[in-house]
């Protein structure tokens, strides 16, 4: 009971940094105008795709695969499973929950008519469950072995890289013609996804230890999904741009040295 105690309150902390650092990204919408440069956008979605690729595989996959060893199964079974398990549940509630991603004009999933600010608005919400995932996992079974240097360095990561990602929903929301205010509060709520999948990953762990190994890669393979998908295509936007390539290797190198360094 202390253990599940120490557990929520760590992972409630964790989540509620990167929830914070989400808005305060959302809160740069207070300060541009209705135009962003191209440069700026291409900058905050390269570093937060780099982040998350060095988050998947030090924060995540490698655990992943250290937890099933002397288990029944491979543990390159185990993991390879998760990830791909990971990529395919994102990829169908991509399918399902109609969104829109920023300089694009087709919605994806299932029709709805609502308005482009909304589609916005769930495209990255869809996108912060892994996120709230990880770090809720990470947590708990950091709270199980006593050493939480490593769901601190993820936590950390993620609320690094949640900062570029808030911009990245209120700016555009801003720029199709939403106030400022409204474009900051959809920031914010877009965040709020995280600490509730978090903290409900902590109240589940008891029915989900057993299955940790799987669950940490399929997490990664959820977030990796989203870097190649739509971080790194959108950081690009079909044109051959160093900014957006810079953004990505500095993203990677910040959450590895982190990783490395807490872990």
């Amino acid at each position: 009971m202390t253990i599940m105690i120490e557990a929520l309150l760590w992972a409630a902390g964790g989540t509620g940094f990167t929830f914070m650092m989400t808005s305060l990204g959302a809160a740069t919408v207070l300060f541009f105008g209705a135009t962003v440069k191209m440069g700026i956008q291409r900058g905050f979605l390269g570093f937060a795709a780099g982040v998350m690729m060095a988050a998947s595989v030090w924060s995540l996959l490698l655990p992943a695969i250290e937890r099933a060893e002397g288990g029944a199964l491979p543990p390159a079974l185990v993991a390879g499973s998760g990830l791909a398990s990971g990529v395919l549940f994102l990829m169908g509630l991509d399918r399902l929950i109609p969104h829109l991603h920023p300089d694009t004009g087709a919605p994806e999933g299932l029709n709805a008519r609502w308005k482009r600010t909304t589609l916005l608005f769930l495209a990255v919400t869809l996108h912060n469950i892994p996120e709230g995932m990880a770090v809720g996992l990470a947590f708990a079974m950091a709270a199980q072995e006593g050493d939480f240097s490593g769901a601190i360095a993820l936590a950390m990561g993620i609320g690094i890289q949640n900062f570029p990602e808030g911009a990245a929903v209120s700016l555009p929301m801003r720029q199709e013609g939403m106030s400022r205010c409204k474009a900051f509060g959809r920031g914010v709520i877009s965040g709020i996804v995280e600490p509730l999948f978090g903290i409900l990953v902590v109240l589940c762990y008891g029915l989900i230890e057993p299955l940790m190994p799987f669950l940490l890669a399929f997490a990664a393979g959820a977030m990796l999904y989203v870097v190649v998908e739509e971080l790194i295509p959108q950081a690009h936007l079909d044109v051959h741009a160093d900014c957006g390539t810079l953004s990505v290797m500095g993203g990677f190198l910040i959450m590895m040295l982190l990783d490395v360094a807490l872990g």
